[in-house]
């Protein structure tokens, strides 16, 4: 007899606002090549894209709007070198 093994199926899981918020900032930093940019401007930017955010993910806070945007400013700060690293 040869009993065959069903695997459960998985449910697929809507992912949650801030989640789709975050992915989507992170794609346009990576787009508009925010990283790279001045100081001045990436403040800029941040104000009008979150503000954009806002009305887009209705449903997010103020504060997971504060949090995306301290994601957002941590992922285009430049990588650190090794050498940066050890000086630090």
């Amino acid at each position: 007899m040869n009993i065959k093994k069903t695997k459960p199926r998985r449910v697929a899981v809507k992912p949650k606002p801030f989640d789709q918020a975050r992915d989507e900032l992170f794609q346009h930093i990576m787009r508009c090549e925010v990283a790279g940019s001045h100081p001045d401007h990436q403040k800029e930017w941040f104000d009008e894209t979150l503000a954009y955010m806002a009305e887009r993910y209705h449903e997010l806070s103020a504060v997971e709007l504060a949090d995306l945007r301290t994601l957002g400013e941590r992922f285009a700060q430049p990588a650190k070198t090794a050498q940066q690293a050890v000086s630090a």
